[in-house]
């Protein structure tokens, strides 16, 4: 899979572990982020992942900031994006199953690289349910906008 990972200042620390366990698992990575700790505006980095996410240039994004709640907002604002930000397995595991969320949001404050890594794994190895009840509610958060 092609997955865009984008991260502000504050997701410095997590970046290179994403991305080394990105590569390590066979997905190309599509990087968007800062490499160094000078403040930058999440927003303008969440956008340009959740665009490439909603063209379909990359199948699925990652995001990280200092809590994920900053990127997974803004990323939100893009049609056809769902960004779920996550902090423990069972969540990201379930954002993408009943939500069919194609954006992960990760707190670099909030969880270490250990976790993070967990995080990725989790969401990446899961698809969406194609229950019935899960494809109704999923296609009433998309009529929504």
């Amino acid at each position: 899979m092609r997955i865009g990972i984008g991260n502000d200042h504050a997701g410095c620390s997590l970046r290179q572990p994403v991305i080394d366990l990105l590569n390590e698992l066979g997905h190309e990575v599509v990087d968007f982020g800062a490499d160094s700790p000078e403040p930058i505006d999440y927003p303008d980095v969440a956008v340009e992942v959740a665009r490439a996410v909603a063209a379909g240039d990359v199948d699925l994004g990652i995001l990280i900031c200092g809590t994920g709640i900053g990127m997974s907002m803004s990323a939100d604002k893009v049609a056809g994006v769902y960004a779920a930000a996550c902090s423990d397995c069972f969540s990201a595991r379930l954002a993408r199953e009943h939500t069919g969320a194609n954006v992960l949001c990760i707190g670099g404050r909030v969880v270490g690289p250990g976790l993070a890594q967990e995080l990725v794994t989790a969401f990446l190895n899961t698809q969406p349910s194609s229950e019935d009840r899960h494809v109704r509610r999923r296609q009433k958060m998309s009529d929504i906008c």
